[in-house]
């Protein structure tokens, strides 16, 4: 992953079909534990928190059953997870209106812009704006755009000790995948596969570890 690649990735986003284990699961792989994020409200999600260094992180999210049943699906597929994954990627874009105007010019359209919330355990709400990444988001491998407006970023309350060194995909047809991100302007290495994967090469106290 290029330098302007690593300095426009926001988070990376982990999703699990059960977030305490995997927040011990990844304390056993990483050396460090991630902290409670919170309750994304009306979504049925919650989350936990790790830095990448800076400006940057990991989000670990799962499904949130401490606040009643939740009907309709949930982001990033969670409800048909069976196992826990590095789903997708996010990269900041500050004026984000005009980033998502650019990019449909250049002949992709990042969806709908959506305002998100989130309730931190201390009770204070975080606001942001994201794209919804729209009807195409060929195996999650193109990331959403976000802009955190005046909300503190993530990274700057999550522990630190594991960062982020490499981000790079496998695809069985990577040019369909970087013709959207020549769109958007971003930069991923994918090499061809049968299989589709994300993975981020993280420095851990423990050693590097790939994360997929």
């Amino acid at each position: 992953m290029t330098r302007a690649a690593m300095t426009a990735l926001d988070h990376l986003v982990y999703a699990t079909p059960d977030l305490e284990s995997s927040v011990d699961e990844l304390e056993l792989r990483l050396g460090v534990r991630s902290v409670p994020g919170g309750r994304h409200p009306g979504r049925g999600t919650r989350n936990a928190l790790l830095a990448l260094g800076a400006e940057r992180y990991l989000e670990i999210i799962g499904p949130d059953h401490g606040r009643g049943r939740h009907r309709g699906p949930r982001a990033f597929d969670i409800d048909r997870l069976v196992r826990p994954c590095l789903k997708t990627w996010a990269v900041k874009a500050p004026g984000l209106e005009q980033q998502v105007e650019r990019a449909r010019t250049a002949g992709y359209d990042p969806g709908d812009i959506i305002p998100r919330s989130r309730e931190r355990p201390d009770g204070e709400l975080l606001r942001w704006k994201l794209t919804s990444h729209g009807d195409e988001h060929p195996e999650w491998l193109v990331p959403f755009l976000i802009d955190w407006g005046d909300s503190p970023h993530p990274s700057q309350s999550s522990p630190g000790g594991v960062t982020l060194v490499g981000l790079r995909a496998e695809h069985p047809s990577p040019a369909r995948i970087q013709a959207i991100l020549r769109a958007l302007r971003v930069q991923l290495e994918i090499g061809e596969s049968p299989a589709v994967r994300l993975i981020a090469t993280l420095s851990t106290p423990l050693g590097p570890v790939d994360l997929t």
